[in-house]
């Protein structure tokens, strides 16, 4: 069966914080906090794109729900790609996530590939990378 991948989940040490970095410093969609009423069940979901959401989860939620315990994270286990129009998309969305609070960890520069691509870390460590790609299409 081919998977269909509809909510992708990050981990967050302060939901309050995350949501107004996603929705307040990058501009992104959401209903807010949900689920307060419940010991583990406060979440966030973030409009991404038809039929994809981005979930933030206090890690430790995440560690009841599964019963793993809490570890060191390594931000190069895993990448979110933002896809955008033209290299000047790029060094906007670079610039709104460095207002943001996020921290830069690649400035935007020329791909080997002859794209154009940076990274950032939020406000939690996730690993984003900007990237126009002139192979690519996108919606």
């Amino acid at each position: 069966m081919k998977p269909y991948i509809s909510v992708i989940t990050l981990a967050v040490n302060d939901l309050e914080q995350s949501l107004k970095f996603y929705c307040e410093g990058l501009g992104l969609h959401s209903e807010g906090i949900l689920g307060q009423e419940y010991e583990y069940g406060a979440v966030a979901f973030i409009e991404l794109q038809s039929d994809i959401k981005l979930a933030l989860w206090p890690q430790q939620s995440i560690q009841h729900d599964t019963g793993l315990e809490i570890s060191a994270m390594c931000p190069t286990q895993m990448t979110l790609g933002h896809n955008v129009f033209s290299p000047l998309e790029v060094d906007q969305v670079m610039a709104q996530a460095a207002r943001a609070g996020a921290q830069i960890i690649k400035p935007a520069q020329a791909t080997f590939y002859g794209g154009y691509a940076g990274y950032f870390q939020d406000p939690n460590g996730h690993l984003w990378e900007v990237v126009w790609n002139p192979c690519w299409e996108n919606d």
